[in-house]
């Protein structure tokens, strides 16, 4: 069974907008409804929940699939950690293999298609990452000033969202980290590498990018 966690706590800051970028509303519809409504259209997907301030959660559109909320956490890694514990805490027991697809609200353009993907690479793995090659060449810097070394961007990836895992490998990989390491975690796939797990490459979408910035909401605008 797979069960897909949704992000929905942040704050936006870097949008510089008065509410949180996911409750933005764009032609009639939140940025959140768009990967809500690709989630239950999935057949791939049979549970969705959300971590979301109470504040925000009677305005969020509930689909079908819909289970449950969490409360957000001190950062985004213990968000998802919340998340995995009350989904955890709904299990009766009787589901023999449950995997957890973490995806960020913000970003709207989850297809049907990758979710597919995920759930097709996690056969014989413990977790699965998107990613995109890198265009731009990357340098290494010691202090942010000058040129350190030079990176081979061939062997370097940009992780999207959304990540798979096995949920009771994940939650164990991210209780190791409790109480203090998971505050300086950035990435959901973190501490499943941290932890040994086995995580599995597929191609990511750069149209499933994450509205961060004022010019992503504009190109998300004109895309709509």
């Amino acid at each position: 069974m797979n069960i897909a966690l949704v992000l929905a706590g942040g704050t936006g800051t870097r949008l510089g907008a008065d509410i949180p970028k996911q409750y933005i509303e764009v032609h009639g519809k939140m940025i959140i409804d768009y990967c809500l409504e690709t989630m239950e259209h999935s057949n791939d997907i049979a549970e969705v929940w959300i971590v979301a301030d109470e504040m925000w959660r009677e305005h969020i559109k509930k689909v079908d699939k819909f289970k449950g909320y969490a409360c957000p956490g001190r950062n985004r890694q213990l968000s998802i950690y919340n998340g995995l514990k009350a989904i955890e805490e709904s299990l009766t027991g009787e589901e023999k293999e449950v995997n957890v697809l973490v995806h960020d609200a913000a970003r709207p353009f989850l297809t049907e298609k990758l979710i597919r993907e995920c759930v097709k690479a996690v056969e014989g793995h413990d977790g699965v990452l998107p990613v995109l090659p890198m265009k731009d060449t990357v340098y290494y810097s010691e202090d942010g000033k000058v040129i350190s070394s030079l990176i081979n961007r061939d062997k370097l990836y940009a992780g999207q969202a959304p990540e798979l895992f096995r949920l009771q490998p994940y939650i164990q990989a991210n209780e190791a980290l409790l109480p203090d390491k998971i505050l300086l975690v950035n990435g959901s796939t973190e501490p499943a590498i941290m932890a040994g797990m086995d995580i599995v490459m597929i191609p990511g979408d750069e149209n499933n990018y994450k509205i961060t910035t004022k010019t992503d909401m504009k190109r998300f605008t004109e895309m709509m």
